[in-house]
């Protein structure tokens, strides 16, 4: 038995059907049950609640041998590595109770890091919490920047004409897109070939790019050829992702820490790109995804 948080999202929901079609039971667990029922049309299991709802949990990881632990963006969280810990202690808690033997959790490139991680914090502390578990075999995923991140920037293009960050315009940093981590990730529950604490998988996508470059790329996608980047001062960057976008004060501070990590080397140091840490999906073969999305979004 298996036991899936995030079912519903971008890597929870291929990895419950890569599981349903290998022939393994599955529990998915999530707070849509409309969307949840898609997975129980095709054999699974559905619990539908709170990941916080520690009984709940408990009783959900019951009877389980193996967790996919995924903590949700609450970016509206009036203290977002607060939050990011009351979940990781709610799966903690109930891994425990429930003697789970293997856990599969969705990290992030710069949870080495003990301070100055930003969003990614949190992610650290949970993988401190996971590896102290008596007996339990743990695996952290710890993928690179999504590429379906890149759909926060269409609101910039559509009103400004650019893609901006305060990240620097000239830094190639790996890209991943999600479905190739959810495919490492069923692997692994698949075979559950880790043992011990500890354990660290970085998934880097096919190769680095910089955000002038990403421009080029989905610029060419959606038909606008001169597409350019700019560089945003954080001051700037965090009044629109408070007004803009609605996160909390909390949550803009920490995606601001988190961009000044990658422009000063940070995120990325742990990190070294093998063939057993790089996956397929092109920027490019995303890049139509991309502009499917781009030109079925709103001005």
């Amino acid at each position: 038995m298996y036991v899936i948080s995030g079912a519903t999202g971008n890597t929870g929901k291929p990895i419950s059907l890569a599981l349903l079609q290998a022939g393994k039971r599955v529990r998915v667990i999530g707070r849509n049950k409309d969307k949840l029922n898609e997975l129980a049309v095709q054999g699974a299991e559905v619990v539908v609640g709170d990941l916080a709802d520690r009984e709940l949990m408990k009783k959900t990881f019951t009877g389980a041998t193996a967790v996919y632990a995924m903590i949700p963006p609450n970016f509206m969280a009036a203290d977002f590595r607060a939050f990011q810990n009351s979940i990781a202690e709610s799966f903690a808690l109930a891994i425990e109770a429930a003697g789970i033997k293997f856990a599969v959790t969705l990290s992030s490139v710069g949870a080495h890091l003990s301070q100055k991680a930003g969003v990614v914090q949190g992610l650290y502390d949970m993988e401190q919490r996971f590896n102290k578990i008596k007996g339990l075999n743990v695996l952290h995923l710890r993928p690179t920047y999504f590429m379906e991140n890149l759909f926060g920037q269409i609101g910039t293009i559509k009103q400004m004409g650019v893609m901006g960050s305060p990240i620097k315009s000239d830094l190639s940093f790996p890209l991943v897109a999600t479905r190739d981590i959810a495919e490492v990730a069923a692997r692994h529950l698949i075979a559950l070939d880790f043992k011990g604490p500890g354990n660290i998988q970085y998934i880097l996508g096919p190769r680095n790019l910089s955000y002038a470059e990403i421009a080029e790329i989905l610029g060419n996608a959606i038909g606008k050829s001169d597409l350019k980047y700019m560089e945003f001062p954080f001051t700037e960057a965090k009044r629109a992702m408070i007004s803009g976008w609605g996160l909390s004060e909390s949550s803009a501070d920490a995606m601001n820490e988190f961009m000044d990590s990658i422009n000063q080397g940070l995120v990325f140091s742990d990190s070294r790109r093998s063939a057993q840490n790089t996956t397929s999906t092109s920027l490019e073969a995303f890049s139509k995804i991309f502009a499917g999305v781009y030109k079925n979004s709103q001005e």
